[in-house]
């Protein structure tokens, strides 16, 4: 054995102390990777990366589809029939509000929400559907889910909302890997990773992925995948990318959809999102997304600790906007709205959630009064407010037309004349005394 044949001898001798030292068997990372990549779930996760674990309990995206049977405090409203059909009269329906499908508590297998409002997912032969009712937590009222659509469990949960409120959804055999957005959602599937022991640093780090070492166009599409509206290209009926994968392009695998094409229920005639979801699809028309602004600029997806904001922005309000935008010179339209308020104006609630207008514009636009008043189904930055003072879209518009026109300036520069004081007078005869004196 010559001498290279010692050294490689002797390496490998020493990883295989290190590996019995540390309790971990060796694994032959080629024959590993002829296998098919799997979901292991995030509590695998958990066992090596518990921070970032225990950070991603703290966001919605964990609680995106949440187990009824295991805890029943997860259904934030108490069922009761009698309240929920009252609710449910003073809405349009497509059939009388007595046949309307209401569950018992006890046929509840997950919830689906919570933040803004919350569905119930039963199951009828070996499939989850979801129940016609929905409740609305910050209004405190239950509405219609599709208008109370008696067909309601003819339609699969998993075609509808599953590969966006599961992990590792498999439509073909009706299953999914955890509840919830878990880790494996961004990173893709964890059996190659969790398998390769510590000690493989570097081949560890190429079997998962990991998102912000990939192009910004492809990162943010793992964002976009759920973020969005359209129909799957692989599964005739699927509202989200059936077989997309992180750190693909979503192209392939997902339609958008547009108000052009027809869909008027979702999307306002100036493309703006009017349906929830859809900040993907606002992003894609805004400036941020020309210039490279993109979602984790301004989101985080995890972080130690408990969420500042609702939203999981890094910063309250209009200071996320102000930790890159210094208003300089208050004109304009800031020289009137000196609250400084960027949301109120550049991201209108224009998009609903749960009710009208809960969910902000990610265009970042200003949308004026003659928007509305060229299409009346537009709305508008202003109306918003202006409303309550019973303020007119044609006096708003004029009133804003008014304010950015900017006085013209007039004359010719005037150069001032400074007076002369006593000090500057003083201070050439001391530098010239300064130089007269001897040097000691």
């Amino acid at each position: 054995m010559n001498g290279y044949g010692l050294a490689r001898f002797f390496l490998v001798g020493l990883g295989l102390l290190a590996l019995a030292a540390c309790g971990e068997r060796p694994i032959d990372v080629e024959s590993l990777k002829k296998e098919p990549k799997k979901y292991v779930g995030s509590d695998t996760c958990k066992l090596c990366h518990l921070e970032h674990y225990d950070s991603w309990k703290m966001t919605l995206h964990s609680r995106g589809l949440q187990d009824a049977q295991k805890n029943r405090d997860v259904i934030v409203a108490p069922l009761d029939e009698k309240v929920i059909r009252a609710d449910l009269a003073k809405a349009t329906l497509k059939i009388p509000v007595e046949q309307v499908y209401i569950p018992k508590e006890e046929d509840i297998k997950y919830t689906m929400g919570g933040q803004w409002k919350q569905h119930f997912l039963v199951e009828k032969a070996g499939k989850l559907y979801i129940a016609p009712i929905q409740y609305n937590v910050d209004s405190h009222r239950w509405v219609p889910y599709d208008e109370g659509d008696p067909d309601w469990d003819k339609k699969p949960w998993n075609i509808s909302c599953g590969g966006c409120h599961a992990t590792g959804v498999n439509i073909e055999k009706n299953t999914f890997v955890e509840p919830g957005v878990g880790c494996e959602a961004c990173h893709g599937p964890g059996s190659w990773h969790a398998a390769l022991p510590k000690t493989a640093v570097f081949e560890k780090r190429q079997t998962i992925i990991n998102p912000t070492k990939l192009t910004m166009g492809v990162a943010m599409q793992i964002c976009g995948s759920c973020h969005t509206r359209g129909e799957s290209t692989k599964v005739k009926g699927a509202a989200w990318p059936v077989g997309y994968q992180p750190g693909k392009a979503i192209g392939p695998f997902f339609k958008e959809t547009t108000f052009a094409a027809g869909d008027v229920k979702m999307v306002y005639a100036n493309e703006f999102a009017k349906g929830h979801h859809q900040q993907y699809l606002d992003w894609k028309q805004s400036a941020h997304y020309k210039e490279g602004v993109t979602c984790t600029s301004c989101h985080f997806v995890h972080t130690i600790g408990m969420p500042p904001t609702r939203s999981q922005t890094v910063q309250a309000g209009s200071k996320q906007c102000l930790t890159c935008h210094e208003i300089i010179n208050k004109n304009l339209a800031h020289s009137i709205h000196s609250f400084g308020n960027c949301i109120g104006c550049h991201m209108p609630r224009i998009a609903k959630s749960a009710e009208s207008g809960d969910i902000h514009s990610h265009v970042f636009v200003c949308l004026l009064p003659k928007d509305s008043l060229a299409n009346p189904a537009i709305p508008n930055s202003c109306d918003g407010c202006h409303v309550f003072r019973g303020e007119g879209l044609e006096y708003l518009q004029a009133a804003w037309d008014a304010l950015v026109k900017l006085p013209v300036p007039v004359g010719q520069p005037v150069k001032m004349a400074i007076p002369e004081t006593e000090a500057p007078k003083e201070a050439p005869k001391k530098a010239e005394a300064a130089k007269k004196s001897p040097k000691k």
